[in-house]
């Protein structure tokens, strides 16, 4: 039973890290469209703006939205799909401590189990 409730503490570990890895990318994926979307509001000022070359280049300052935009778009749909991901890892997670609690009780009580048999067993031979 010992080996059976080492393996799954070990298997706890790793998906505690997986569930990390997927709550930093869907972190650095929020950050990332909250960039995108910072830059597509500045470069909208700046086209609006009296004095900005945006009449001069108006296809430059247009395609630069788009893709801010589009990274946006992207970074968003990126963060949700992490998070169903995450979703998935803490329930894994949950599941296998679930099962680690139940291991190591199963394992703490067999040897409560034993112990008191080796009591009743040196009372014996002391008798």
């Amino acid at each position: 039973m010992t080996e059976r409730k080492d393996r799954l503490k070990k298997l706890v570990k790793v998906q505690e890290q997986l569930k990390a890895l997927h709550e930093t990318r869907r972190a650095g994926f929020l950050a990332a469209a909250s960039a995108a979307g910072q830059e597509t509001a500045e470069l909208m000022q700046r086209f609006d703006a009296e004095g900005s070359l945006s009449s001069l280049f108006p296809e430059l300052y247009h395609r630069r939205i788009a893709e801010a935009a589009d990274r946006q778009t992207q970074n968003l749909e990126s963060a949700q799909q992490e998070a169903g991901l995450l979703a998935s890892a803490t329930a894994r997670t949950n599941m296998v401590e679930r099962a680690y609690r139940s291991a190591r009780r199963d394992d703490e009580r067999q040897k409560s189990d034993r112990d008191r048999l080796e009591l009743i067993e040196q009372k014996r031979h002391r008798d």
